[in-house]
Protein backbone atom coordinates (compact mmCIF):
# COMPACT_ATOMS: atom_id res chain seq x y z
CA UNK A 1 0.00 0.00 0.00
CA UNK A 2 1.55 2.92 -1.16
CA UNK A 3 0.46 5.36 0.90
CA UNK A 4 1.28 3.72 3.97
CA UNK A 5 4.87 2.97 2.84
CA UNK A 6 4.91 6.85 2.08
CA UNK A 7 4.28 7.36 5.93
CA UNK A 8 6.78 5.40 7.23
CA UNK A 9 9.42 7.11 4.66
CA UNK A 10 8.49 10.20 6.11
CA UNK A 11 7.55 9.75 10.04
CA UNK A 12 8.94 6.23 10.63
CA UNK A 13 12.78 6.45 12.43
CA UNK A 14 14.53 3.12 12.62
CA UNK A 15 15.82 2.74 16.04
CA UNK A 16 19.10 0.79 17.43
CA UNK A 17 17.82 -3.46 17.53
CA UNK A 18 16.21 -3.32 14.27
CA UNK A 19 13.20 -1.43 15.89
CA UNK A 20 10.95 1.01 13.10
CA UNK A 21 9.39 3.43 15.61
CA UNK A 22 5.90 4.06 13.64
CA UNK A 23 3.91 5.54 17.09
CA UNK A 24 3.92 9.36 15.34
CA UNK A 25 1.19 7.61 12.83
CA UNK A 26 0.13 3.90 13.86
CA UNK A 27 0.13 2.98 17.40
CA UNK A 28 0.60 5.79 19.54
CA UNK A 29 -0.85 8.71 17.50
CA UNK A 30 -2.86 7.03 15.04
CA UNK A 31 -4.00 8.89 11.71
CA UNK A 32 -7.02 7.52 11.25
CA UNK A 33 -7.13 8.29 7.73
CA UNK A 34 -4.91 6.04 6.84
CA UNK A 35 -5.81 3.33 9.62
CA UNK A 36 -9.33 3.68 7.91
CA UNK A 37 -7.96 3.10 4.37
CA UNK A 38 -5.64 0.19 5.50
CA UNK A 39 -8.73 -1.60 7.03
CA UNK A 40 -10.65 -0.95 3.12
CA UNK A 41 -7.66 -2.46 1.89
CA UNK A 42 -7.26 -5.11 3.93
CA UNK A 43 -11.13 -6.05 4.00
CA UNK A 44 -10.97 -5.73 0.35
CA UNK A 45 -7.74 -8.38 0.41
CA UNK A 46 -10.27 -10.99 2.58
CA UNK A 47 -13.58 -10.30 0.68
CA UNK A 48 -13.77 -14.03 -0.43
CA UNK A 49 -13.50 -15.63 3.30
CA UNK A 50 -16.49 -15.99 5.45
CA UNK A 51 -14.78 -14.34 7.97
CA UNK A 52 -16.18 -14.26 12.02
CA UNK A 53 -14.11 -12.85 14.08
CA UNK A 54 -10.44 -10.28 13.95
CA UNK A 55 -7.88 -11.47 16.32
CA UNK A 56 -5.04 -9.43 17.29
CA UNK A 57 -2.54 -9.51 20.52
CA UNK A 58 -2.02 -6.36 22.74
CA UNK A 59 -1.84 -3.92 22.51
CA UNK A 60 0.22 -2.00 19.55
CA UNK A 61 -2.07 -4.32 16.92
CA UNK A 62 -5.44 -3.03 18.84
CA UNK A 63 -6.44 -0.20 16.52
CA UNK A 64 -5.88 -2.19 13.39
CA UNK A 65 -8.14 -4.96 14.59
CA UNK A 66 -10.48 -2.94 15.80
CA UNK A 67 -10.86 -1.02 12.26
CA UNK A 68 -10.84 -4.11 10.44
CA UNK A 69 -13.40 -6.03 12.85
CA UNK A 70 -15.54 -2.65 11.72
CA UNK A 71 -15.36 -3.06 8.16
CA UNK A 72 -15.64 -6.60 7.79
CA UNK A 73 -18.74 -6.10 10.58
CA UNK A 74 -17.95 -8.89 12.84
CA UNK A 75 -16.61 -8.67 16.33
CA UNK A 76 -12.38 -8.53 17.15
CA UNK A 77 -11.07 -10.15 20.17
CA UNK A 78 -7.38 -10.23 21.26
CA UNK A 79 -4.90 -12.15 23.14
CA UNK A 80 -4.27 -10.84 26.32
CA UNK A 81 -0.65 -10.73 27.37
CA UNK A 82 -1.10 -10.90 31.11
CA UNK A 83 -3.84 -12.77 33.75
CA UNK A 84 -6.32 -10.24 35.09
CA UNK A 85 -9.01 -10.55 37.94
CA UNK A 86 -11.60 -10.23 35.21
CA UNK A 87 -10.49 -14.00 33.39
CA UNK A 88 -11.75 -16.33 34.14
CA UNK A 89 -8.85 -19.81 34.43
CA UNK A 90 -11.04 -21.42 31.45
CA UNK A 91 -9.01 -20.00 28.52
CA UNK A 92 -6.45 -21.26 25.32
CA UNK A 93 -2.95 -19.89 25.98
CA UNK A 94 0.56 -20.15 24.22
CA UNK A 95 3.55 -18.93 25.33
CA UNK A 96 5.09 -16.34 22.57
CA UNK A 97 8.37 -14.73 22.72
CA UNK A 98 8.33 -10.93 21.81
CA UNK A 99 10.89 -9.06 19.94
CA UNK A 100 10.33 -6.07 20.40
CA UNK A 101 10.27 -6.34 24.62
CA UNK A 102 12.70 -9.14 24.75
CA UNK A 103 10.78 -11.38 27.01
CA UNK A 104 8.28 -14.35 27.30
CA UNK A 105 4.19 -13.68 27.13
CA UNK A 106 1.79 -16.62 28.07
CA UNK A 107 -1.03 -14.98 26.17
CA UNK A 108 -4.61 -16.03 26.30
CA UNK A 109 -7.84 -15.75 25.06
CA UNK A 110 -11.14 -16.61 27.34
CA UNK A 111 -12.70 -20.05 25.62
CA UNK A 112 -16.06 -17.86 25.60
CA UNK A 113 -15.41 -15.52 22.97
CA UNK A 114 -13.87 -18.34 20.07
CA UNK A 115 -15.28 -21.62 19.16
CA UNK A 116 -15.15 -24.03 16.51
CA UNK A 117 -18.03 -22.21 14.68
CA UNK A 118 -15.72 -19.43 13.85
CA UNK A 119 -13.34 -18.09 10.75
CA UNK A 120 -10.67 -16.36 12.18
CA UNK A 121 -8.65 -13.35 10.47
CA UNK A 122 -5.64 -12.71 12.44
CA UNK A 123 -4.03 -9.22 12.44
CA UNK A 124 -0.86 -7.35 13.89
CA UNK A 125 1.10 -3.89 13.31
CA UNK A 126 4.30 -5.84 12.68
CA UNK A 127 5.55 -9.10 11.41
CA UNK A 128 9.04 -10.30 11.66
CA UNK A 129 9.87 -13.66 12.92
CA UNK A 130 6.54 -14.26 12.88
CA UNK A 131 6.56 -15.49 16.82
CA UNK A 132 3.21 -13.78 17.88
CA UNK A 133 1.10 -15.03 15.11
CA UNK A 134 2.19 -18.50 15.86
CA UNK A 135 0.95 -18.28 19.28
CA UNK A 136 -1.92 -16.33 18.07
CA UNK A 137 -2.63 -19.58 15.38
CA UNK A 138 -2.07 -22.29 18.26
CA UNK A 139 -5.05 -20.24 20.27
CA UNK A 140 -7.38 -20.51 16.97
CA UNK A 141 -6.36 -23.97 16.11
CA UNK A 142 -6.58 -25.18 19.69
CA UNK A 143 -10.32 -23.60 20.02
CA UNK A 144 -10.80 -25.82 16.59
CA UNK A 145 -11.80 -22.98 14.70
CA UNK A 146 -10.32 -22.34 11.13
CA UNK A 147 -7.78 -19.49 10.43
CA UNK A 148 -8.97 -17.41 7.28
CA UNK A 149 -5.53 -15.28 7.20
CA UNK A 150 -3.09 -13.18 8.61
CA UNK A 151 -3.39 -9.67 7.73
CA UNK A 152 -0.32 -7.54 8.57
CA UNK A 153 0.49 -3.89 8.71
CA UNK A 154 4.48 -4.06 8.23
CA UNK A 155 6.32 -6.87 7.46
CA UNK A 156 9.76 -7.17 7.88
CA UNK A 157 10.41 -9.30 5.15
CA UNK A 158 13.87 -9.87 5.38
CA UNK A 159 13.32 -11.43 8.72
CA UNK A 160 11.70 -14.57 7.56
CA UNK A 161 8.50 -14.74 9.06
CA UNK A 162 6.11 -14.22 6.69
CA UNK A 163 7.70 -16.14 3.96
CA UNK A 164 7.86 -19.42 7.05
CA UNK A 165 4.04 -18.88 7.59
CA UNK A 166 3.41 -18.89 3.63
CA UNK A 167 5.05 -21.87 3.90
CA UNK A 168 3.16 -23.51 5.83
CA UNK A 169 0.00 -22.66 3.87
CA UNK A 170 -1.22 -19.36 5.37
CA UNK A 171 -2.10 -16.66 3.28
CA UNK A 172 -0.66 -13.50 4.97
CA UNK A 173 -1.33 -10.32 3.39
CA UNK A 174 1.02 -7.25 4.46
CA UNK A 175 0.14 -3.16 3.52
CA UNK A 176 3.59 -2.46 3.23
CA UNK A 177 6.27 -5.38 3.13
CA UNK A 178 10.08 -4.17 4.16
CA UNK A 179 13.35 -5.57 2.36
CA UNK A 180 15.68 -3.65 4.52
CA UNK A 181 15.93 -0.97 6.65
CA UNK A 182 19.16 0.75 8.88
CA UNK A 183 19.40 4.35 10.37
CA UNK A 184 17.87 6.95 7.47
CA UNK A 185 17.24 4.18 4.66
CA UNK A 186 14.17 1.79 4.45
CA UNK A 187 13.91 -0.19 1.41
CA UNK A 188 10.68 -1.32 0.47
CA UNK A 189 9.67 -4.96 -1.29
CA UNK A 190 8.58 -4.67 -5.15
Amino acid sequence: MKELEQKILEKGVVLPGDVLKVGAFLNQLIDTDLLKKMAEETANLFSNQKITKVLTIESSGLPFATAVAMRLSVPMIYAKKSASSNMTSDVYYAEVFSYTHGKLFKIRIGKEYISSDDIVLITDDFLASGNALKGLISLVEAAGAKVAGIAIEIEKQYQGGGDELRANGFKVESLAKIASMQEGRIVFCD
